[in-house]
């Protein structure tokens, strides 16, 4: 329903890109139903080669990878033009669901817990350097949600606390230096425009947010194409906000669609996720409960930040909406996701 719901906005938002939607969700669906019909148990043995993998697809990146906006994150094969860190996200959640499993008994310990740091350090760095700063920070919130999960101490999760919301502290306020060093200038910009919207001098940088909030306002409760209105619209006919079919997607549905749409969106991307949890109590074994938890955390990150970017509640990061944005190579992963989590319910539990 949500991926059907995705094939009609972004042709609302870009015509032409309607059918390539289409196809995206059409090849996703089979490599769901594949993988739905695949031990997952087996493929996870494998957790080695995916991690390798991973690692080339990324360097792939770094050295061979097609630039746009700034940023080096795709990989030209010619035919086919893909992001690998979209891929990425799953098979770190893979590797890690088998990891945290061999490791059960020893989880807690300071080599499997630093063990597990210098894994997931290598292909972070990787994702951070192309720059993707937002995909780096949602890997790590992945990461812990999954090490959470596995069985992970209360008391070493208050040590990280107390570590984390002083060094979160000393880097905002390093961030809002003129002269820091940690950020790019734009990724800087985007923070301070959230931070200081009433500046004029991050006006660029907060405008397609506050177009993207006047196009979600303009909706009304069922939108302007269920109440017939065709007046020239701020998204599609005004061309005021870019990349409205994939990342500022959910303005298109809010201006269509309305209050209700966007309801309906939000409902249906909560029952994905809140079904993968369902199925992580199904689980066989600690891997299956991982894997759940990490791709149900990862659809409901997503959408609650792809969420937040349009209506203003966080600043512009550039993340696409789980099932609904344009962008086959995300699609396509968050199929593969699904796809697994079917198999890991499918499979009854042994006792």
């Amino acid at each position: 329903a949500i991926s059907f719901i995705g094939i009609q906005l972004v042709g609302t938002a870009a015509d032409y890109l309607r059918t390539r939607q289409l196809l995206g969700v059409i090849i996703g669906v089979v490599f769901m139903l594949i993988l739905s019909l695949m031990d997952y148990s087996w493929l996870l043995n494998f957790q080695w080669i995916m991690y390798g993998f991973n690692i080339v697809m990324l360097l792939a990146v770094r050295f061979f990878g097609s630039s746009a906006n700034g940023a080096a994150r795709w990989v030209d094969l010619g035919f086919i033009r893909f992001q690998p860190t979209e891929l990425s996200k799953i098979i770190i959640i893979l590797f890690f669901a088998k990891f945290f499993m061999d490791h059960e008994e020893t989880l807690n310990t300071p080599k499997t817990l630093v063990l597990s740091g210098v894994l997931l350090a290598v292909p972070l760095f990787l994702i951070l350097e192309q720059p993707d700063l937002k995909n780096t920070i949602t890997v790590v919130v992945i990461f812990c949600i999954m090490i959470y999960v596995a069985g992970l101490s209360y008391k070493i999760i208050g040590g990280a606390l107390l570590i984390a919301v002083p060094l979160t502290i000393i880097f905002l306020s390093i961030v809002v230096q003129p002269d820091q060093k940690l950020l790019k200038d734009y990724q800087r910009s985007r923070i301070m425009s959230f931070l200081y919207p009433e500046n004029e001098e991050y006006s660029d940088d907060i405008e397609q947010q506050n177009n993207s909030k006047t196009a979600i306002a303009s909706g009304e409760l069922v939108g302007k194409k269920l109440s017939g209105d065709d007046s020239t619209t701020s998204v599609n006919q005004g061309n005021f906000v870019a990349e409205n079919q994939t990342d500022f997607i959910f303005a298109v549905a809010g201006e269509e669609y309305g209050f209700i749409g966007c309801v309906i969106i939000v409902l249906l991307l909560l029952a994905i996720a809140f079904e993968c949890i369902r199925m992580s109590l199904r689980a066989k074994d600690l891997s299956g409960k991982v894997l759940c938890c990490g791709i149900g955390g990862l659809i409901a990150l997503q959408s609650f930040i792809n969420i937040c970017v349009a209506t203003g509640l966080a600043p512009n990061t550039g993340t696409p909406l789980p099932f609904v944005s344009y962008g086959l190579t995300s699609l396509v992963s968050f199929f593969i996701g699904i796809g697994i989590v079917l198999n890991v319910g499918l499979q009854v539990r042994k006792y």
